[in-house]
């Protein structure tokens, strides 16, 4: 009777404790969730560049520029993600402009290795003066008391307010961890407010370094490129005067059909947490006449860059090859702030 005693509470000793071992695990994976999803978040960040290029022309006529950006993200899921943006550019116009304000939205849905970005942005330039220097248009429109009493030197002419939009398309392939491939479509069916449509398709390219590149010191780096088209549309009879100009030509009072051109760049990043320094070559094909015919570059002159278009001569630098170093950070409140 004494064993059959022992082996009973042996027994209950160790389904009790079977039991009790089971009941702990349960306890320990309930202690631990998955942690749980937030779909807020804030991207921002800001630079401080030698030079605005904006598809192989400067906007900051060559001098340094400082940007700025806040964007608001909501994720419906790990995979498809909402946001708005505003941003902030210093730049140097012909008008006069104070700022390059962005207020652009979107979508960014993700399909394994693919990801797609595809939205609406607009440029607006506040504070803009009208220069003209006629109280009519080459077709006669008669234009406001602002345009008539200014006048830049050299003939070209801007109106006062030259904010628009574009509708965008970008689709990015990442092979792996180092390589990733993109191409990008915009659109504006009144570019700069110039009348002229205009469409902008680009290829780009990427190299990331591996992370064990430079060790532990956590310093990052990439390669890489694009190459993109601008077309263009005929312009407004308001910028047919440019070529009117002292400075010989014109007039169009139809508007001027732009000319198309190519742009590229190249350049090498280091990253270090937040922090990028970006190093860059940029260039067109664009040629100093037609540049100034796009432009309206007041710091354009001389007689000898005649086209088509800018029959006068004067010839504009804004669009030819240039240099750019970029220092930039970037954070999002759900990564670095928590």
């Amino acid at each position: 009777m004494k064993k059959v005693a022992l082996l009973a509470t042996a027994l209950a000793m160790v389904t009790t404790g079977s039991a009790f071992a089971a009941d702990l695990r349960v306890k320990a994976l309930k202690a631990s969730p998955p942690p749980a999803f937030d779909p807020w978040d804030i991207a921002f960040g800001g630079a401080i560049m030698s030079n605005y290029v904006f598809r192989g022309i400067t906007q900051s006529n060559h001098k340094p520029s400082v940007a700025a950006y806040f964007e608001p993200r909501y994720n419906v899921t790990k995979d498809l993600q909402l946001y708005i943006g505003l941003a902030g550019e210093s730049i140097s116009f012909p008008n006069r402009a104070a700022a390059e304000i962005d207020v652009y939205g979107g979508i960014r849905p993700t399909f394994g290795a693919f990801a797609f970005d595809i939205g609406v942005w607009g440029y607006l330039y506040p504070g803009g003066t009208c220069y003209y220097g006629a109280a009519t248009d080459t077709a006669g429109n008669p234009l406001s008391a602002e345009c008539a009493a200014n006048a830049l030197l050299n003939g070209n002419v801007m109106k006062r307010d030259v904010s628009f939009f574009e509708v965008y398309g970008k689709m990015t392939y990442t092979v792996n961890d180092n390589w990733a491939f993109g191409i990008s479509e915009f659109y504006s069916p009144n570019f700069l407010n110039t009348g002229a449509w205009g469409n902008y398709t680009s290829v780009t390219a990427k190299w990331i370094a591996p992370s064990t590149t430079f060790g532990a010191s956590g310093v990052g780096m990439y390669v890489s490129g694009e190459f993109g088209r601008q077309w263009f549309g005929t312009s407004d009879s308001f910028y047919g005067t440019g070529i009117a100009s002292p400075l010989g030509g014109g007039p169009f009072p139809n508007g001027i059909k732009y000319a198309d051109y190519n742009t590229w760049n190249i350049g090498v990043g280091f990253t270090y947490k937040v922090m990028t320094l970006d190093l860059r070559y940029s260039d067109t094909d664009l040629s100093r006449g037609d540049c100034n015919a796009f432009t309206s570059d007041y710091t354009a002159g001389g007689t000898t860059n005649a086209t088509p278009i800018n029959p006068g001569g004067a010839g504009s630098k804004w669009c030819g090859a240039t240099g750019i170093a970029k220092l930039s950070f970037d954070l999002t409140a759900m990564t670095n702030l928590k």
